[in-house]
């Protein structure tokens, strides 16, 4: 096998994409997917990633059991040091006026009030939490040039309960209510990306240590919380594939919805239009994290072998 990958394509920095990926990473088993997936992205300029809390059925720390996840993915890659880590809010807004200050609110506020001709896509694997407090603790980045590709809400027309709007339905609104472009991933979509254990064990268990811990940790969840699964939905590798490549889906502009609190779409048509996915292409999305997954140990097993 030769020793080429895509991470000996050199892509210009002034043409690589800003990226921050904001993720409830203890939540379930996809996210850790969707993080390794960012951070092995060579396309990307990952500007950071901000772990999210994903309310308190399950815990009272789940930000911080974010936190812990997303920095034990990083040391099972040797990438610790390369990756910048800000923790987001430990709770959702209270309401839509009043923010919950935190590092990671604070770099997106830093990054969107760059001088940087580039987008600032930020993709949120969870709520809108530190969204919508970066917004409330700087109102001027609505004017900014963000991208906000979001993982949640029910499907549509009408909605209805999902997790990730669940954790925070008043940031939910405050986003969906500002200026900035967001990119729908809904609940009807992220759904349809799965993956069968037999899939995962032969191309993510062989590649080293972060590849079976990825595995491992997937079963684990599976057999505590659906037994009866043989397969996983990565639904929140969707935000990988679209900041790729925006069009590896169908898509549609919709006047921005808000939400009631049964988690219903409210559709007034007052707000400017978002961006609403009704498929993506998995193939395209999940194929790429397998290639990059092992090109990526092939690289570290060559450099390991010859004493780098």
């Amino acid at each position: 096998m030769g020793d080429f990958t895509v991470f000996d394509v050199k892509f210009p920095d002034h043409v690589k994409k800003r990226v921050i990926i904001n993720t409830d990473a203890k939540n379930e088993a996809d996210d850790q997917y969707a993080i390794v997936h960012a951070v092995l992205t060579p396309s990307f300029d990952l500007r950071g990633i901000i772990p999210a809390h994903f309310g308190t059925r399950r815990t009272t720390q789940s930000m911080q059991e974010s936190y812990d996840e997303t920095i034990k993915l990083l040391d099972l890659m040797g990438l610790r040091d390369q990756v910048r880590v800000e923790a987001g809010a430990p709770t959702a807004i209270p309401d839509e006026s009043t923010p919950v200050d935190s590092p990671g609110a604070r770099l997106i506020i830093e990054e969107a009030m760059k001088d940087d001709p580039r987008p600032l896509y930020i993709a949120f694997y969870g709520p809108l939490t530190d969204m919508a407090s970066a917004l409330l603790l700087e109102p001027e980045i609505e004017e900014r040039n963000i991208i906000v590709i979001w993982i949640g809400g029910g499907p549509w027309p009408s909605g209805g309960w999902e997790f990730n709007l669940s954790n925070d339905i008043h940031a939910a609104n405050v986003v969906m209510k500002s200026k900035l472009q967001v990119w729908q991933v809904p609940m009807s979509v992220y759904r349809t990306m799965g993956v069968t254990y037999a899939e995962l064990i032969e191309k993510v268990y062989p590649q080293g240590e972060i590849g079976k811990y990825l595995v491992e940790q997937l079963i684990e969840f599976n057999a505590t919380y659906n037994p009866d699964f043989e397969f996983r939905s990565l639904g929140d590798s969707p935000c990988i594939g679209i900041i790729l490549d925006p069009n590896c889906g169908q898509w549609e502009w919709r006047p921005a919805p808000t939400f009631d609190d049964r988690m219903n779409y409210v559709h007034t048509g007052q707000y400017r239009p978002i961006r609403v996915y009704e498929w993506v292409n998995t193939r395209f999305i999940h194929e790429d994290f397998f290639a990059k997954l092992a090109q990526f140990h092939r690289r570290r097993s060559g450099e390991a072998g010859l004493g780098r």
